[in-house]
């Protein structure tokens, strides 16, 4: 017998997503900045749940939300951040239009191959130096967080953590290359509304500024790049080490080795990559731990109370049945939370809409509904600095490097929602 979830039980992951929306905005911000407080919080609402959870009968949901989706999902992004962390790219190119929009569509690209954070933290740099001598620089910094940080990542699962979670929950690694219309059509976009703005903003840059610009330029230089070598081991780990290849990891007697063989080769890369690259790269790189210990501690929380949320939706689901509809509404949500719950929570929702007969269905939902959610949580974590992890990592090293980057209300009424929103609106009229 299927035991009702209390709406009160929602109350734990409700308080986890507004600590991590709210905090960093208040006087706590301080705080809130040291991953050991951020796993605090996580202990001191996740332990709850577990207790609860334990006491009535479904120990077994802790233990498959957290063995089985929360560490594959953790050791995904440290290999990702681990391998793409080794790779060290500098140089100083001339600041042009058409030189900032090549460097943009690159980390488009990547965005899907190598997660948006890695991509997003491989080509800051070189951005952030190649415009180093332009004073009008922001509205560049910007356009990354949109594109490189966040739009990019929809290709495949290992571009965004949702789009991963949507793979654990039986996505095919290949069905999001069927995004790529969706993908292509927003980059497109993108680049041309950024290139019209910097090439006015280019125009008003001084004399000075555009003949030093030309003066300071340093050949980009590549080292650590053994890394491409264990990078494209964690893509191939994460296509065919799963149950559809190897059936044995899927059976439900399976040793616990074998279920996490995927997990055991990512520490394996992870560990490789450490030795084979040199401290020297890591250290060019500004390479440090603390990033991917923060998703670390604050997941450990979210994926904890995220539980009872998630038997509670598959119970009463959301009154919201059409595509758009779960494209704007995993969007805000993602925007203002974590677009990789707010996926959890909408895939849910669409799984109690899908009629189990039908042949076209992907990862127990409609396909159409899929796509949705998809675009949503990836989109739409461009809107605010919180809406994805790479966001306010690219703004905090910009700001280091001199660039004056807008508030969170301001980032969101003079850019996201004036210029981002409104290609996500086209984008969904056309598609969906």
């Amino acid at each position: 017998m299927e035991h009702i979830i209390p709406m009160w039980m929602l109350i734990p992951f409700v308080c986890q997503l507004l600590c991590i929306a709210i905090f960093p905005l208040t006087k706590v911000e301080h705080w809130w900045e040291k991953n050991i407080h951020k796993l605090m919080v996580s202990f001191l609402l996740g332990v709850p749940v577990a207790v609860w959870l334990c006491m009535h009968g479904l120990s077994h949901e802790l233990e498959h939300q957290m063995i089985y989706d929360y560490v594959p999902f953790i050791l995904l992004l440290m290999a990702l951040y681990v391998t793409t962390g080794g790779i060290c790219i500098q140089g100083d190119l001339r600041a042009t239009p058409r030189v900032n929009c090549t460097i943009l569509a690159i980390g488009y690209l990547f965005a899907s191959f190598m997660g948006t954070t890695g991509a997003a933290m491989l080509l800051i740099r070189l951005l952030l130096q190649t415009n180093s001598q332009r004073k009008y620089t922001t509205h560049t910094v910007l356009f990354f967080i949109a594109m490189v940080a966040n739009c990019g990542g929809i290709l495949t699962p290992l571009g965004d953590p949702p789009l991963f979670l949507l793979f654990q929950k039986g996505t095919p690694f290949g069905w999001f290359l069927g995004m790529t219309p969706e993908w292509l059509a927003t980059g497109l976009m993108m680049l041309a509304v950024y290139y019209t703005m910097d090439s006015k903003f280019y125009k008003k840059e001084s004399e000075e500024r555009i003949q030093a610009d030309k003066e300071e330029v340093e050949r980009v230089t590549y080292t650590g790049l053994i890394n491409l070598i264990w990078l494209a081991c964690v893509v191939l780990s994460t296509m065919f080490i799963n149950k559809t290849y190897i059936p044995a990891m899927g059976e439900p007697d399976a040793p616990f080795y074998l279920k996490l063989l995927r997990e055991w080769t990512f520490v394996l890369i992870i560990i490789l990559s450490l030795v084979t690259t040199k401290k020297k790269v890591r250290k060019d790189n500004n390479y440090n731990w603390t990033p991917i210990l923060e998703v670390a501690c604050v997941f450990c929380g979210i994926f904890a109370t995220m539980i009872p949320a998630l038997m509670y939706l598959k119970q009463n689901p959301l009154p919201i049945t059409e595509p758009w509809q779960f494209v704007y509404c995993t969007g805000f949500l993602s925007a203002f939370l974590d677009n990789a719950p707010t996926a959890m929570v909408f895939h849910t929702t669409a799984t109690t809409l899908a009629d189990p007969g039908s042949a076209n269905l992907v990862a127990g939902v409609a396909e159409p509904l899929l796509r949705a959610i998809s675009m949503g949580a990836v989109f739409f974590g461009s809107l605010t600095y919180i809406g994805n992890g790479p966001n306010f990592m690219v703004k905090s090293m910009a700001e280091q490097s001199g660039v004056r980057m807008p508030s969170f209300f301001t980032y969101m009424f003079k850019f996201s929602l004036i210029i981002c929103l409104p290609i996500y609106i086209l984008v969904q009229l056309i598609f969906l």
